[in-house]
Order: structure tokens, then sequence, then C-alpha cells
């Protein structure tokens, strides 16, 4: 499986030990930046995470900022992407289950990254439950 991995520079240190985390685990990385801690902009990492994802160049994404919120906004204006902002490992597996979330976004200020490794664990290995979800995810879309 591919995953494509972005971040901001509040997000760097753990975009890499996560990075690192799933490498050992046998996951294709496509890093899409940011590569150091200096102030970057993070809708230019948030869409090229997203448009990897949106263009199944990656089955999954990742993103972290400081608080999560603005690489999932910006994650969520592409078409086809259903990305959640986690903080707790039953978030992410609800995210899945109940979502088809396709990008988790992480919150670094806001935990730790033992608890980020374990919620990017969950998300991954958790299936889409179908069902009355597929009706409610197949409105998601405005398009």
């Amino acid at each position: 499986m591919n995953i494509s991995i972005g971040c901001d520079h509040a997000g760097y240190d753990y975009k890499e030990q996560i990075k690192f985390f799933l490498m050992q685990k046998g996951f294709g990385i496509k890093d899409m930046g940011c590569f150091s801690s200096q102030s970057v902009d993070y809708p230019d990492f948030a869409h090229k995470v997203a448009l990897s994802v949106e263009q199944n160049e990656t089955q999954y994404g990742i993103l972290i900022c400081g608080s999560g919120n603005g690489v999932n906004i910006t994650a969520n204006k592409h078409n086809g992407i259903r990305s959640a902002l986690c903080w707790k490992k039953e978030i992410a597996a609800l995210a899945r289950l109940h979502n088809d979330a396709n990008i988790i976004t992480l919150p670094a200020r806001f935990t730790t990254i033992d608890e980020c490794k374990e919620m990017v664990d969950v998300f991954l290995n958790t299936e889409f439950e179908g069902g009355r979800h597929q009706t409610r995810v197949n409105k998601i879309s405005c398009i």
C-alpha cells in the first residue's frame, strides 16, 4: 500500500517519525513535504497530498500541522477526499468505519507522537463498514 504524507513546519518532526514508523511496516511512502521546521504555508502541502489520493497515486494520505485544522480544511476542498481530523484512536477507527475517510489529519501540538502512530496504525488497518454508511458517504460530495 502506498501512502502520501505531508505537513507544515509544526508537523515536520512528527512527519519524519511517522514516515519511518510506516516504512518499517513495509508501506510505500510518498513524502510531499515540507522538508524542514522552517515556517511554510500549510495549503501547499495539503493540496499535494490530497491530489495524490484524488488521482489514485496513493491509497491514503496523512497530513500533520499544529492544530490539524488548516490541512484538514484544505484537503476536504478536493473532490473525492474525505479527510478526518483525529485526536484519539477511536476517532481514527470511526473515520474509516463510518466515513470511509481516505486522509487522516493529526494535530501535532495537541497529541503525542505515540498517540499519532497509534491513530495512523488504526486508520490504515480499519476497513470501511459500508452498509447504511455507504448511503451517507454517497451524499458527501457536492459534485
